[in-house]
């Protein structure tokens, strides 16, 4: 019998099982995140119509009667459980309605900022998983060796040095010192390598101790002393046995650091001028652009759920475990 005509029954099962819940939470996230963005924002201090005024026409041109224009036009002089309350209607129908600051449609800006994002988050995550992958397999392999004591010290100093921080000290060495790569801006290839490195930093220190010490665990378990005795070749017992049982603890633990991820889009966007998620909603916080604070901090959290999504599925893919309980209930 072909072996993909029963893989497939056995893996869609719990499959769809993971796409229906987290389909939920995406909804769930949805409400909540929408209502908590919007009292927030309503309970910052200042005039909200003053300062959509302000990114509209300029500081130095807003007036108080252009302010209460503003104010009007917008309907911001209705009751907050209102303006709510229709932001949510536009939501379920999928409108994101315009900016209050550029008149532009919130939904166009969201997916060139989206697509921004996503680029630098998976090529963050692309070099951090090949380069702490790369670096725990190396230090599992003599434990308490040399590598294994630079990767102690590597993982610490990752772990120490916030984000901001190192994308300062990376900008002056590589675009203030030596001038071989861009600092900030976006467009050719060498603007991603400097944001990219910076979030993959931290995030390689984290899965290079995690890879070292699942290795370290797999490689003394018993499965694998046994497959070694039954004559299987080291190269078939790292294959079969340690790398696909690492890459489990590994995807899921990718999981678990990808709301350190998202955190890092935000100020690393900022800092690099990166024209993404976070960058535009920095922005828009300033300016009080409500619609765009909404769906810009919508897109953070539903981007979280969707890359969990992700890892929940490659987790199946790569351990039959669920697989085997669900055929047998």
């Amino acid at each position: 019998m072909d072996s993909s005509t029963t893989t497939s029954p056995a893996l869609a099962g719990p499959a769809l099982r993971i796409v229906r819940q987290r389909t939920g939470q995406a909804a769930a996230v949805v409400l909540l995140v929408s209502t908590a963005c919007f009292a927030i924002v309503h309970s910052l201090p200042g005039d909200i119509a003053f300062r959509i005024a302000a990114g509209r026409y300029g500081y130095d041109q807003v007036t108080s009667g252009s302010a209460d224009s503003v104010r009007s036009e917008l309907g911001l002089d209705r009751p907050a459980w209102a303006q709510l309350l229709d932001w949510l209607g536009d939501l379920a129908a999928l409108d994101l309605g315009t900016s209050l600051v550029t008149g532009s449609s919130v939904a166009g800006e969201l997916a060139l900022h989206f697509s921004s994002s996503l680029q630098l988050a998976a090529t963050a995550l692309a070099l951090a998983l090949a380069v702490g992958a790369t670096a725990g397999i190396l230090a599992a392999a003599r434990p308490g060796g040399f590598p294994d004591r630079v990767l102690t010290l590597w993982v610490s100093a990752a772990r120490a040095l916030p984000p901001f921080l190192l994308g300062l000290a990376l900008i002056l060495a590589f675009s203030v010192h030596l001038g071989v790569l861009p600092a900030a801006g976006h467009g050719d290839a060498g603007n991603i390598v400097l944001p990219a490195a910076t979030l993959a930093v931290g995030l390689s220190g984290l899965f290079a101790r995690v890879t070292r010490d699942t290795v370290v665990e797999i490689r003394r378990s018993d499965y694998v002393r046994f497959a070694a005795t039954k004559g299987l070749g080291e190269r078939l017992v790292v294959l079969r046995h340690v790398l696909r049982n690492t890459g489990v603890t590994l995807i899921a633990y990718v999981g678990v650091q990808l709301l350190i991820l998202i955190e890092g889009v935000v100020v690393v966007e900022s800092l690099f001028a990166w024209p993404g998620l976070g960058h535009a909603l920095v922005h828009a916080i300033f300016w009080r652009d409500i619609p765009m604070i909404q769906a810009t901090a919508l897109a953070l959290a539903l981007m979280v759920v969707a890359l969990n999504t992700v890892v929940d599925l490659g987790s199946l893919a790569l351990d039959p475990r669920p697989r085997r309980r669900e055929a047998v209930l």
